[in-house]
């Protein structure tokens, strides 16, 4: 299924583009009927999403439970987080330098003369202080942060329980094998909600296209192509550090999270990757212990691509004003966006209301985000698949750093698969009566 699956995904682009083009080409936009067209091709990446955040919640809390409880050293565990905020932070500071730098050489606002009073369409705002962020790392409730998909929360959850299996020992031999038997389940129900990615990629690119057509790219083409540089830039740097601890295997890495990418990529969602990417980390050589620890903290943690497009986008709105904002409060705006950015993991647009945040805090005019809602979504598809390549190199560096990094399995090998054909033809165990059930 491995490179057929890449292959129908790259099928699901290629048409997605296609037929997106073709409606918005021959349909008005003032008609009513491409956008019932774009909402019904929409309608795929979202049952897709939904798919992927009903297999999340459990994912992330069986393997993290049973990775602390296989480890069965609480110092190890310390020192793997350790590593991996030391690393996330690091690269947070990086990435959102690295765009500051950029923005700053290439000034893609200048001469953009934005108007104000802008429509913001629906930009959900919240509360982005240090209390709310650190209140909002515990949960109330460990339902509550699973049925919200809150991965931080369930991380903090599932941290306790691990540790709390571990100091009990035996006791708690059953919680573990069960929590053993619960990822295994979510690794296969993630290999039958995968075959409905090339459908998701296609209505997504689909429903995109017909809306805003290709045309917005040309007309956005500055302001695109040097973030996307930047993104190069970034993803040059990931691949330069990774090296130096992977050596040679790094090539390999990028070769394992193809699919990752690519439905990140097509999406526009690093969330939709992250059952995919624990599956291909597996065959990489990274234990699922590690894996399913470093993971969720780096989806709340590491996102470089966000990282870099906050930066970015920021000064490229102060540029379309003709604000001159001054080295020493650029810096003070990049801790800013370093701290808020990590509280606002689920919200929609949740980019956006950073920069929102962070602009109105140094009053700078707000209203400039409506210059980049036109293009967000193609700017989302890039650093969707950037925080993608930020936490797979993160977590292959530090389990190489720990001495744990396995050997390789084929990136292409077929999961286990449940049976299709038994010799009771699936009736074992039902207790049906042969006269009511044969016709």
């Amino acid at each position: 299924m491995g490179r057929r699956l890449t292959l129908y995904i790259i099928i699901g682009m290629v048409l997605g583009i296609a037929v997106g083009w073709l409606l918005h080409a021959t349909i008005p936009g003032a008609d009513p009927r491409l956008g019932q067209w774009a909402d019904y091709f929409k309608l795929l990446p979202d049952v897709f999403l939904k798919l992927i955040k009903m297999i999340i919640a459990p994912l992330v809390f069986a393997t993290i439970v049973t990775g602390i409880a296989g480890m069965g050293d609480s110092a190890a565990l310390g020192r793997i987080g350790g590593k991996a905020l030391g690393w996330f932070i690091t690269a947070s500071l990086i990435s959102l330098g690295l765009g500051l730098v950029l923005v700053n050489l290439f000034k893609p606002g200048v001469g953009a003369g934005l108007t104000t009073g802008s429509d913001l369409g629906k930009l959900e705002m919240g509360e982005l202080t240090l209390r709310h962020f650190i209140l909002e790392i515990f949960p109330s409730s460990a339902v509550d942060a699973m049925a919200q998909n809150n991965i931080l929360q369930i991380l903090v959850f599932s941290v306790f329980v691990g540790v709390g299996l571990t100091a009990i020992g035996e006791k708690g031999a059953i919680i573990v094998k069960v929590s053993e038997a619960l990822s295994e389940l979510m690794l296969q129900i993630t290999d039958y909600v995968m075959r409905f990615a090339p459908f998701a990629v296609f209505g997504a690119l689909a429903s995109v296209i017909a809306k805003q057509g290709l045309g917005i790219v040309v007309t956005y083409g500055v302001l695109v192509s040097e973030f996307y540089f930047a993104m190069l830039l970034l993803w040059v740097l990931l691949f330069l550090v990774g090296g130096a601890f992977l050596r040679g295997r790094i090539v390999t890495l990028f070769r394992y999270i193809r699919e990752p990418l690519l439905l990140s990529f097509s999406t526009a969602s690093s969330e939709a990757s992250l059952p995919k990417l624990f599956e291909q980390l597996d065959r990489f050589g990274v234990p699922r212990r590690i894996s399913g620890f470093i993971l969720p903290l780096g989806y709340s943690f590491n996102l470089d691509g966000s990282m870099i497009y906050m930066s970015f986008a920021s000064i490229f709105i102060a540029q379309a004003y003709g604000i001159h904002v001054p080295i020493g409060t650029q810096i003070l705006m990049l801790l800013t966006l370093m701290v808020s950015s990590k509280g606002i993991a689920g919200v929609p647009r949740a980019s956006l209301v950073v920069i929102a945040a962070t602009l109105s805090q140094f009053g700078l005019p707000v209203e400039g985000i409506a210059l980049l809602l036109g293009v967000d979504t193609f700017l989302d598809m890039g650093r969707s698949a950037t925080n993608v390549v930020g936490n797979a190199v993160a977590t292959a560096v530090i389990t190489r750093s720990e001495g744990m990094l396995q050997p390789l399995v084929d990136p292409d090998e077929e999961m286990p698969k449940a049976p299709a054909h038994t010799s009771s033809d699936g009736r074992a165990g039902l207790n049906i009566d042969p006269v009511q059930y044969e016709d």
